[in-house]
């Protein structure tokens, strides 16, 4: 098998079903519901957890088993049940009808395959094993989330207002580089590891002062 292509999908607003009930399906409604997706669930039995999301209106929950006419305008549709057969003819039929298609745990099914992920705000790391060994892929997600601190999401916040201001102000490319990498060397992002507000601001003043100062 190839190595798979690795990308991010927006999939706001877009819908994605979900085949399963159980404790595995539950977790890739999570994920899903964390990017914004219309989530669309398929299974006779459910956790409670999916109930209550279900009775919450976070996802639309059918009672039922699987029925091919369920990917009518899906985007991605991931099967998570503990029968081969039924995750065997959802794959069958997505690949018929070119529907992204994720079988947990049996990548040759699948045309995408789904990594082990550390979220800190917008700050997404995505570690992968083409399917081979999800339980090192968690352990290296794991490892990295004792270096990569929730500080990363006040960061990237800061980042992205700086970044519009400094698009709209400044026109010289060169300049703007110059501050982004003012920004990211700096030290800013300990500061606001230790909570030291006021320097922040005085290290974003000075790079950003560069673009101006510097011709």
């Amino acid at each position: 098998m190839s190595n798979f292509f690795p990308i991010n999908l927006n999939i706001q607003g877009r819908k994605c079903l979900v085949i399963g009930g159980g404790k595995v399906a539950e977790r890739k409604v999570e994920s899903l519901l964390q990017c914004g997706a219309d989530i669309y669930l398929v299974s006779p039995k459910v956790t409670q957890n999916l109930e209550k999301l279900a009775g919450e209106g976070a996802i639309k929950l059918i009672n039922r088993e699987y029925n091919p006419d369920d990917l009518d305008g899906c985007f991605l549709v991931i099967s998570a049940t503990n029968d081969q057969q039924v995750n065997h003819n959802v794959a069958y039929d997505c690949l018929l009808r070119n529907i992204l298609i994720n079988v947990v745990d049996d990548p040759d099914k699948c045309n995408f395959t789904v990594p082990s992920v550390l979220r800190r705000g917008s700050l997404c790391i995505a570690v992968s094993t083409d399917g081979k060994s999800p339980i090192l892929a968690k352990k290296i997600r794991e490892e990295l989330e004792e270096h990569f601190g929730v500080e990363y999401a006040e960061f990237l916040d800061l980042m992205g207002e700086i970044r519009e201001q400094v698009m709209r102000d400044i026109p010289d490319e060169k300049k703007r580089i110059m501050i982004f990498k003012c920004l990211i060397d700096s030290g800013i992002l300990d500061l606001i590891r230790k909570g030291n507000k006021e320097l922040v601001s005085k290290q974003v003043a000075e790079c950003i002062s560069l673009g101006f100062i510097i011709k």
